[in-house]
């Protein structure tokens, strides 16, 4: 049970006479509800950066049915309706921690109001529906189960993290702990927030109950919520000024996207593209909705490629229509799993069979699992989307150029892999290393540096044009040192 003193009305009302002058200045021509006012009378004095931090959103300045009236390629609210209890107030701490109550395990009655602590994607979806849609169908809002309910990649992960110890019987590999967990992998993938019970805590008005939350906190990109939606909002557009800006710089992306397996924002800083970036980007104007070629920004960022909407200077004419599945716009998974394949056609990778059932999206001779993947034709048409966002900037020689020399290095990459796979399966079969865990021993670590480090260093540097990441870091120096290491062990062993 909470209570609830003297000093704590009195704080309140003390609070309230020095802020809410301040609250309704900053609120201008925006009302306020009178719920979310109270949560502000509170909360600034003990969360005051939360507050000023919403102050300077979107969602303070404007209200919902303002948002509808702007020209369509303007909006950054994709509903054609919104409730009417919420259209007419600025989009406040109750108007978004107030949706869906029934649906929320982490609801509980909090002095007066009933609240959810964990704004879910189901929640945003009550104005970014279309986003929350393209999101739903996304690799990354499965990024939970695509790791978690994959046998080979659960099996990657635990070997990886899993705590080794040594005593006079031998050597002992302890799974991993969910804290450890939470804090490698599934800090990017998101783990499930469950609702263990309420608890008593103390704070600066006395002692409140409130939910009391398992993997939490949490804001990986396919995070389970306590309302059964998956994803984090909250991955890109952080909390509590929700910024389009900060979604669409680069530094976001590089929480995740990092050498050395996925290095796309190692890449990217070496890269020309990034170059004019961090030369430029204090000129550019990271807020403008549509995003405008030329005219907002001079070079592309992640969400320029991935999710924005584009328009020639204009702002009439579309490059590329928004999207917030950010694998919508690509053909190629480049993340080799071993070898680059089409990319899936779903979101939710779990279901994924190679010809010799494993769950891998190609068999270990590099055949692909075609009907999980994307058709020829769809891949075209993929990359021709890809073609249209380099183009305003790029002419076609060398955009032409560029995608076939990507072309090439995919299949040289997967040509070094498959080599490296066949010296593996023969260490298997002679019984250099053992199959039932194939990333465990020395050998099989370095066959995994080979495909899962230095094989996608090199894609990916030919996709973003990242020189060095191409050849000596990470690059094909390494590529061919670990080939020739397996040779060299496998071969000769087996003589």
């Amino acid at each position: 049970m909470r209570s609830f003193c003297l000093t704590s009305v009195i704080r309140i009302l003390l609070w309230s006479v020095i802020w809410l002058p301040i609250i309704s200045s900053a609120a201008e021509d925006v009302p306020l509800s009178e719920e979310t006012e109270a949560c502000i009378l509170c909360h600034e004095s003990i969360n005051s950066g939360i507050i000023h931090d919403w102050k300077n959103s979107r969602h303070a300045q404007i209200t919902p049915a303002a948002a509808l009236q702007k020209p369509a390629l303007e909006r950054r609210i994709s509903n054609e309706a919104i409730p009417p209890e919420l259209a007419s107030t600025a989009v406040g701490c109750y108007e978004c921690h107030s949706l869906n109550t029934a649906d929320h395990a982490d609801s509980f009655e909090h002095f007066g109001y009933e609240i959810n602590i964990i704004v879910s994607p189901k929640d945003c979806q009550t104005c970014h529906l279309e986003e929350a849609t393209q999101y739903a169908n996304s690799k990354k809002a499965h990024a939970i189960a695509n790791l978690r309910e994959n046998p080979l990649y659960h099996t990657l992960v635990q070997t990886t993290l899993g705590v080794q110890s040594y005593d006079e019987t031998g050597w002992t590999h302890a799974a991993a702990s969910g804290t450890t967990e939470n804090e490698t992998c599934f800090a990017c993938h998101g783990s499930e927030v469950m609702v263990l019970g309420m608890r008593d805590v103390e704070t600066d008005f006395g002692e409140i109950t409130v939910p009391h939350l398992a993997n939490w906190p949490n804001q990986g990109v396919g995070r389970k919520n306590p309302d059964g939606s998956l994803g984090a909002c909250t991955s890109c557009h952080p909390r509590h000024s929700f910024s389009i800006e900060i979604a669409r710089k680069p530094y976001t992306c590089s929480e995740c996207h990092l050498q050395p397996d996925v290095p796309a924002w190692d890449v990217y800083q070496e890269s020309k593209h990034g170059n004019i970036f961090f030369s430029q980007q204090d000129q550019w104007n990271w807020t403008h909705v549509p995003w405008r070629v030329g005219q907002d920004f001079q070079s592309p960022t992640c969400a320029t490629c991935h999710n924005s909407l584009l328009t020639d200077p204009s702002g009439e004419t579309v490059i590329a229509e928004r999207t917030h599945d950010f694998g919508a716009r690509l053909w190629v998974r480049l993340f080799g799993l071993i070898y680059s394949h089409p990319q899936p056609k779903t979101g939710n990778t779990t279901h994924i069979r190679n010809k010799d059932g494993l769950p891998l999206p190609t068999a270990f001779d590099g055949e692909i699992a075609a009907e999980y993947l994307l058709t020829p034709e769809e891949q075209t048409e993929r990359k021709n989307t890809m073609k249209r966002v380099c183009q305003p900037c790029h002419g076609p020689s060398w955009t032409l150029g560029h995608f076939a020399q990507m072309d090439s290095t995919l299949a040289e990459t997967d040509q070094m892999v498959y080599a490296a796979t066949q010296l593996m399966q023969q260490a298997w079969d002679t019984g250099l290393a053992d199959p039932e865990n194939p990333f465990d021993e020395h050998l099989e670590k370095k066959w995994v540096e080979l495909w899962l480090f230095y094989a996608n260093s090199i894609r990916y540097a030919s996709a973003m044009c990242g020189q060095d990441y191409a050849t000596f870091k990470n690059g094909w120096w390494q590529l061919n040192q670990n080939l020739e290491y397996l040779k060299t062990v496998i071969q000769n062993d087996s003589k």
